[in-house]
């Protein structure tokens, strides 16, 4: 080894001994006759001195020229610091250098490479190996790290066995776009990049494996925003012989061990919540319930008044802020411009004051009664010096909007504490879901969900209210995981295909190797994906995942770093038999 220590590993108690240490420059301080030198690492930074009296006349000078990010071999004694620093672990200690060796010179990087940067995301991004030496950075992929061997210990320990999965596999029409990998060998043909390796674990189940995990690279062409990307990292499990209830408990039982060793955070209930009940009181199926203002559906009691906007409403649905009955005109108008949005499209919004005096000032006083308005304050559960806001419209569309107004409203009062972790299952989704441009059925999660078995005779009949054995992880309003029991025989699935829209040719082409698998003996079995990379953002206090990733891309789907994607040569193009159309 170069070095006999690293930079955050010396204390008082190694004063006097004689140590050599190895890392980047991260600050030079020229006091005429004495000089210190920021040394860092991985671990940590520790300070070498050089005084003009006393250092040797070849190092002194070796320190001519030195700049930032210098990588240096520096020997020398432990002494105790005169100021010492109480900001950095080795602050009580500085290294008296007697030799100094120069390893590798520096360009002045693009930025500053310190928590407090001044380089903007883009830059950072092209030069991403550089980014990587900050602590903030570091910490945030040792976090990723440690994380990972937690997850590795948990599911080993319990009997989960790590199996990889090809990652050239074939291309199926259910979910987002596939990446798809031409065949130099079979010209005109195509591999795809897994979205997930949903089949082959289900075929290992077929096998025999009992107790499957990997964690997986996922690919998805799909458009980006802070947590997505194209490529991404799934904890993928699979079990066998197993009812929801156990698939629940397992990993339930995960996720406290991961907040335990990451964080050393106990979170408290696990809350089940179905469905149907998330849409209706919170107008999502992942929503955050660190803070109360569940919707009230107030048509009963809103509608008949003569106001037309109501009237004419599908739903009318209204949320209690409380204390908030002082907001100001300009506070208000401010929320009717938010949920008036294009991207939250809501064509307006009432209100109604709880006035501390037990009367009610509202936006439609001109149609209500204070005796109305009492009827809604008590339907809310509002008190005196509340605050109820008011959506309407279409009932799928307002309860969005409403989400949105809700979670902004969280936000505005600060109830959103992000160390404050409240988890919940959310359980029986809709096992299809109507998609309008191609007027057919989709599969809500995928076409290997199993439907409620005693709800299956209602796939012929009404198969939007067929219920699905499907249940998602939720943490503050954000889907950490998801997965269901799976359909397990070959009846079933063909069923399942038929209601999707496959025909047997359709069916037997794309799945026709799985649905063979199920006529030699599958067992029943489930399973649950984590999404990796947001769990580790979520751990981390962050609403980017490419925080938590070595070498993210950005928005664009692009690696600027390394410029990638890239055209290839013609050469490559003619081997692979394609040829690119021109941009128009």
């Amino acid at each position: 080894m170069l070095r006999t220590h690293t930079c955050g590993e010396l204390r008082a108690e190694n004063a006097g001994n004689q140590v050599t240490l190895c890392g980047w420059v991260q600050k030079v301080r020229d006091k005429g006759g004495m000089v210190w030198i920021d040394l860092r690492d991985r671990y940590g930074v520790t300070q070498l001195i050089f005084d003009e009296g006393e250092t040797d006349a070849k190092v002194l000078e070796n320190l001519k020229g030195i700049g930032r990010e210098f990588v240096l071999k520096a020997t020398g004694e432990v002494v105790e610091r005169y100021a010492k620093n109480d900001k950095i672990p080795t602050g009580d200690i500085e290294i008296k250098v007697s030799d100094l060796e120069i390893l590798n010179r520096s360009k002045v990087p693009p930025f500053i490479i310190d928590n407090d940067t001044d380089g903007g995301e883009d830059l950072r991004m092209k030069y991403r190996y550089l980014d990587l030496r900050r602590g903030e950075v570091r910490d945030k992929l040792m976090l990723r790290h440690k994380m990972l061997q937690a997850t590795r210990k948990y599911l080993s320990d319990s009997s989960f066995m790590e199996v990889e999965t090809p990652v050239l596999i074939k291309s199926t029409p259910e979910g987002a776009r596939d990446f798809v990998v031409p065949s130099r060998v079979n010209k005109g043909e195509f591999y795809a990049l897994p979205q997930s390796p949903q089949t082959f674990k289900q075929l290992l189940m077929v096998s025999g494996f009992d107790r499957y995990f990997q964690i997986v690279k996922c690919f998805r062409d799909e458009d980006l925003r802070a947590d997505r990307q194209p490529e991404f990292t799934q904890i993928d499990c699979e079990m066998s012989f197993v009812t929801q209830k156990d698939i629940l408990e397992t990993f339930e039982g995960l996720t406290r061990f991961l907040f335990k060793e990451a964080l050393n955070v106990e979170v408290g209930e696990f809350v089940h919540m179905q469905y149907d009940d998330a849409m209706r009181l919170y107008g999502s199926d992942k929503p955050d319930v660190r803070f109360g203002m569940q919707f009230v559906e107030l048509n009963d009691v809103a509608q008949n008044k003569g106001f037309n906007v109501f009237d004419q409403a599908e739903l009318v649905v209204g949320i209690c802020a409380e204390g908030c009955a002082d907001w100001t005109r300009k506070q208000l108008d401010a929320l009717t411009d938010f949920v008036k949005r294009p991207q939250i499209g809501a064509k307006g919004l009432v209100h109604v004051k709880c006035n501390e005096d037990g009367t009610f000032k509202s936006s439609v006083d001109k149609f209500y009664s204070q005796e109305d308005l009492k009827e809604w304050a008590d339907k809310a559960g509002a008190k005196p010096g509340d605050l109820i806001l008011v959506l309407s419209g279409d009932k799928n569309a307002t309860r969005k909007q409403m989400n949105e107004l809700r979670l902004h409203m969280g936000d505005l009062l600060e109830l959103k504490d992000p160390m404050n972790f409240k988890p919940l299952w959310v359980l029986d989704f809709p096992l299809l879901e109507w998609d309008e441009e191609t007027q057919r059925y989709h599969a809500m999660h995928h076409p290997f969900t199993s439907p409620k078995e005693e709800q299956i005779p209602l796939l012929d009949t009404d198969p939007g209210s067929v219920k699905a054995n499907a249940y998602d992880l939720v943490i503050n309003g954000v889907e950490i995981g998801g997965g269901s029991i799976r359909i397990h025989d070959q009846e079933t699935q063909a069923l399942m295909f038929k209601h999707l829209g496959f025909s047997d040719e359709e069916a037997k082409a794309q799945f026709g190797f799985l649905m063979e698998a199920f006529e030699y003996g599958a067992p029943p079995h489930g399973g649950i994906a984590f999404g990796f990379d947001r769990l580790c953002s979520m751990f981390g206090g962050s609403d980017s995942i490419r925080d938590f990733i070595a070498f993210p891309k950005n928005t664009s789907a692009r690696d600027v770093m390394i410029e990638s994607p890239s055209p290839i040569s013609k050469d490559q193009l003619e081997e692979l038999g394609l040829d690119v159309l021109p941009n128009e």
